[in-house]
């Protein structure tokens, strides 16, 4: 089996540990066999190809524990609901996927999307069909037809964009039982959503049916994510035995209690606000979205740091997959968040995003870390991301990518353009009034 040698970089190695200069990598087939002084003697007795990365960082490969791959970056619910199609949604997502890996990502957890593209585009990646990370999907996000995050785009039954509607619980169980057939890696569950002429968003699911669906997931050896942006339908989903929560927006006491007693995963996903807070203008964002995805962050941060100290593991999570997080751009802001808003170091950011983020994926042990026995993902880099940790955003910094131990060309993909009806096209961006026509 051909080795190959790392040599001499620094070595931020993933499980929270300092950088450790002159350190060694030593990697085999997909796996890394030696770090260190072990790596260096073995490659000379082994006759590995060696790689001189002085001067440079080695670290893991970034995990993303939050995107949604097959989406193609819809500018709207309209666009998302409207305007996808299975098979060109699937050649979309083969892109894409290539695009992700490129910004360092070896790994992440498609957590919803259209049809059931996430599964297959995952087994064409692990079988060699498709350039791309390694992956873990869902399938449709489970939803009542009171609402998720689109209103009334959500139907009353049956399945659209991105959803699927549940009208009872021994449909829950019946769809669950389904996803996981599918090839579903994990079940996602909107237990808040938007409606018509309510502000925010309101609980749409019981805490008895929440347990419906994670007993029977976890019946089958399937994870429950749990989409909450609310108080009480964070303290319900972990209660009813939901794994990994996202958003967790707005906690309050007694979910920050449940939290840390049954140790749940959270994901804030706070990219997407933070992006339209910061560059929403940039895009033509307005400013009631600002002003509210703003409060959002301050209101959520200072908890969701409480829960981190008490030891719950916070998770990164990108929400890849519309045109305010379009694919290989913004993958390490997550790290940036965390600085900025929660207080974390640099180190404790990478941590999150490295070795914390395998829980996501159910890899505990097997990805995230640069130790011997691990599955060969790293990423090689200019400059020292333990004191600045938004260069992980910059790939012309990036100088080698192993993913599963083979080497990534870091060419970048090249942009496509968009496929015929894929997007909205308005008449006009406002109204066309005697008044306007004439001032």
């Amino acid at each position: 089996m051909a080795e190959l040698l790392l040599s001499g970089g620094t070595l931020i190695d993933g499980t929270g540990a300092g950088p450790r200069p002159n350190t060694s990598v030593l990697v085999a087939g997909d796996r890394i066999v030696a770090v260190g002084a072990e790596a260096d003697a073995a490659a000379v007795t082994g006759g590995a190809t060696v790689i001189d990365v002085s001067g440079l960082t080695v670290m893991p490969g970034l995990i993303d524990a939050h995107v949604h791959v097959t989406l193609g970056e819809p500018a709207s619910n309209d666009e998302l609901f409207h305007r996808r199609e299975p098979a060109a949604a699937a050649f979309v997502a083969a892109h894409s996927a290539r695009r992700i890996l490129q910004a360092g990502v070896t790994s992440f957890l498609d957590v919803d999307g259209l049809y059931n593209i996430g599964p297959a585009l995952r087994d064409a990646i692990a079988c060699g069909a498709v350039e791309g990370p390694t992956m873990k999907a869902g399938t449709y996000a489970l939803m009542t037809a009171v609402g998720g995050t689109a209103g009334r785009f959500i139907p009353d039954q049956g399945t659209a964009g991105y959803a699927e509607v549940v009208r009872d619980k021994d449909e829950m169980i019946r769809v669950v039982r389904r996803q996981v057939k599918d090839g579903s890696d994990v079940i996602k569950v909107h237990v808040t959503g938007s409606i018509p002429n309510r502000p925010g968003e309101i609980q749409v699911w019981t805490r008895e049916e929440m347990k419906v669906v994670c007993d029977t997931a976890h019946d089958l050896g399937v994870t429950v994510g749990a989409h909450c942006r609310g108080d009480a339908a964070t303290l319900d989903s972990i209660l009813a035995g939901a794994d990994i929560i996202w958003h967790a927006s707005y906690m309050g006491e007694a979910a920050l209690e449940a939290m840390v007693e049954h140790k749940v995963a959270v994901g804030p996903v706070f990219t997407f606000l933070a992006n339209l807070n910061q560059y929403g203008p940039k895009a033509g964002a307005t400013s009631s979205v600002r002003d509210v995805f703003r409060n959002e962050m301050e209101q959520t941060g200072a908890m969701l740091r409480r829960a981190y100290d008490a030891g719950v593991p916070l998770l990164c999570g990108s929400e890849s997959g519309f045109s305010i997080t379009p694919y290989g751009h913004w993958h390490a802001r997550e790290m940036e968040v965390f600085v900025e808003h929660l207080g974390l170091t640099p180190l404790e950011a990478i941590t999150c995003c490295t070795s914390t983020n395998a829980i996501a994926l159910g890899q505990q042990g097997e990805v995230g870390t640069i130790e011997a026995g691990r599955r060969a993902d790293i990423l090689v880099l200019e400059g020292d991301p333990s004191l600045d940790v938004s260069i992980l955003g910059d790939k012309s910094r990036f100088r080698h990518l192993l993913c599963r131990g083979r080497q990534v060309e870091l060419a970048p993909v090249p942009e496509r353009t968009p496929l015929p009806s894929e997007r909205a096209a308005p008449w006009s961006a406002v109204s066309l009034t005697w008044e306007l026509a004439h001032s």
